[in-house]
């Protein structure tokens, strides 16, 4: 994983250079993407109101240009509250259009973006090309990358996290979804990978995620084939491959329980005829 040179925004927040002109700006254990062009800046997720007016301040601060863009990278209330403290004339408010969907009939508390995009979108931001892309179903609505050029830095909420293991018991995760949209996006031209949650790494780290992902699902799927029952699964199925990821112990067993749950709902695994 590597490393950044961080500046401080308030203690807890911290705003730190990828590379280039690309930013990562952290609040706990979420994060914002910010790239900086020649005349105005370009946002991925607010965040929450506290931290999104914590970011308005010190993008003044330091660079004196307008937020032009705030991109939503999907529809959940953890990465996109507070987007008001940028409405002001000339800014637009992105994202897919499920996710704008979503966001629109759930009443969500938060801006309604106006501007919206099926399969992909490319933003000129001067000197910089900013691709938005949806992959399908992976987690929440409307999910998407982002990939900055010329930095070649890619940034992904949720679906993919480098540096830990998967949250817990993947809620509202699509998991096949996940494995579909990983490797579409291992097939992207990037070298920087940030995260909306976890650490910064490369594609090799990507690679490896998208492996534990693809073996975790397979060895619940042949766990239900051979009749076994989840508390079995969780004492049996060993991925010793990746025990070096924190809370591996910890969150191995819920993981296999989220697999199972998607497996035997979702996929109707449950009900099928030709399984024990």
């Amino acid at each position: 994983m590597m490393g950044l040179a961080p500046f401080s925004v308030r203690a807890e927040y911290v705003l730190e250079r990828v590379k280039g002109d690309v930013y990562r700006y952290r609040d706990d254990t979420h994060r914002s993407l910010v790239v900086v062009g020649n005349e105005a800046i370009l946002l991925v997720d607010t965040l929450n109101p506290k931290a999104a007016a914590q970011l308005k301040a010190v993008l003044q601060q330091r660079f004196a240009k307008p937020v032009r863009d705030v991109v939503f990278s999907h529809n959940h209330s953890d990465h996109i509250y507070g987007a008001e403290v940028f409405r002001q004339p000339g800014t637009r408010f992105i994202a897919q259009e499920l996710a704008a969907q979503d966001i629109s009939v759930t009443r969500a508390g938060t801006v309604v973006p106006e501007l919206t995009f099926k399969d992909r979108m490319t933003i000129a931001l001067g000197d910089h090309t900013v691709e938005l892309r949806y992959h399908g179903p992976n987690d929440g609505r409307g999910s998407i990358s982002v990939r900055v050029l010329p930095e070649k830095v890619l940034f992904v909420v949720d679906w993919i996290v480098l540096g830990r293991m998967p949250w817990q018991k993947l809620w509202s995760y699509d998991i096949q979804g996940m494995i579909n949209s990983t490797r579409e996006v291992l097939g992207l031209d990037f070298d920087t990978f940030v995260g909306g949650h976890g650490a910064v790494g490369n594609k090799a780290d990507v690679a490896r995620y998208l492996q534990y992902l693809e073996q975790l699902y397979a060895a619940v799927i042949d766990g239900i084939h051979a009749g076994k029952p989840l508390e079995q699964m969780q004492q049996e199925i060993r991925l010793d491959a990746f025990q070096d990821l924190p809370m591996y112990q910890e969150w191995l067993p819920l993981n296999i329980e989220g697999v199972y749950k998607r497996l035997m709902e979702e996929s109707g695994m449950g009900w099928r005829p030709d399984l024990p």
